[in-house]
């Protein structure tokens, strides 16, 4: 004992001090999480959709799933695009809603064959197209490439909408006032896109970094691509806009890391971050849901939201002969044909 005190008097202090500064991470992650809860997105909107048709890609599962069963819900007649049977998915849609006109319809994004073979189905047996979600997304650390000579990821995630949308094109200027809508990421700010690396070359070592990168260039494109038919579809009733979704918990870039054997730690860390700021499926469909169905945002287009508000775009969409250059990089890639192309206003 000295001045009155028990020894251990003084490391009782350390002791306390070292709780606090331990607790001081798991506190900020707390007030983080209250912050993202109160401040997600909404959509507000209560129309009706009976008589509408809404093509969702991607619609089996995550966020495509859950934006189809509130679509379904309003009574809309639902077209669920994938590359794997969606016969549970549309089924138990129908379940929830007791909305029968659920169909399901084969897209593999990863063939353009595939891709036009879905657009001549649906612009030959649906009479109308009110809104196109663009929600199918893909991400691999790996360099494959497809039958077609073109980067899995990039094709999955851009160049397969990319001609979708413009073989629908003719179908949603028919059913105007329409609305195309590209489900970007943040992941879009950081990127290195080029026309030289917009196809990634074949044979080329790709890094985890360099996975995030292309991933990141993709979802650049998607904004990139919104904007493109904004302004080429412009007075003719079609509006399209991009959004990000928020940090939501899919496996999306789950399977990056599978490949290169990191999956535990990648669990770990995400897990972390998604308990911080993720949103779940529910959370991360408020802002494609706001863009479809918003009456606000019936002549808005060429914008990005976040949160179901705008929010302004990656640096890379920013320079317009840029911008130029990836969508005619993009036209010859995926061998539109001359009648098959958009020209700007």
């Amino acid at each position: 004992m000295a001045y009155g005190y028990p020894f251990y008097y003084a490391y009782l202090k350390y002791v306390a001090v070292a709780l606090v500064v331990a607790s001081l991470p798991i506190l900020a992650l707390i007030v983080l999480k209250l912050f993202q809860k109160f401040t997600v997105g909404r959509c507000r909107s209560m129309v009706c959709l009976v008589g509408k048709t809404i093509l969702v890609t991607g619609g089996t599962s995550g966020l495509g799933f859950q934006t189809a069963i509130v679509l379904a819900s309003r009574g809309a007649r639902v077209i669920l695009a994938d590359n794997v049977d969606g016969t549970k998915a549309r089924d138990k849609i129908i379940e929830k809603t007791h909305n029968k006109n659920v169909v399901f319809k084969l897209l593999d994004f990863a063939s353009l064959s595939s891709v036009r073979k879905f657009a001549k189905d649906i612009n030959e047996t649906e009479d109308r197209l009110d809104v196109l979600i663009n929600n199918a997304a893909a991400s691999s650390a790996d360099n494959k490439h497809t039958d077609d000579q073109l980067h899995k990821t990039m094709q999955i995630n851009h160049f397969g909408p990319f001609l979708l949308t413009h073989l629908l094109t003719d179908l949603l200027k028919k059913s105007a006032p329409s609305r195309i809508i590209f489900v970007s990421s943040a992941s879009a700010f950081v990127s290195d896109l080029t026309t030289d690396n917009l196809n990634y070359p074949s044979g080329h070592p790709v890094s985890l970094y360099r996975s995030f990168l292309l991933y990141g260039n993709s979802k650049l494109c998607n904004i990139i691509s919104a904007n493109g038919f904004a302004e080429r579809l412009k007075d003719s009733g079609v509006v399209s806009n991009s959004l990000h979704p928020g940090m939501v918990n899919v496996d999306v870039s789950l399977k990056s890391v599978r490949f290169i054997g990191l999956n535990s730690l990648f669990k770990v860390l995400r897990a972390v971050v998604l308990f911080a700021y993720g949103k779940n499926v529910e959370e991360g469909a408020q802002t494609i849901l706001h863009l479809a169905l918003c009456n606000k945002l019936k002549d808005v287009t060429g914008k990005h939201f976040w949160d179901c508000r705008m929010f302004p775009t990656p640096p890379g969409t920013w320079n317009k002969k840029f911008a130029d250059a990836i969508w005619d990089k993009s036209e010859e890639l995926v061998g539109l044909k001359p009648e098959e192309k958009l020209k700007a206003e």
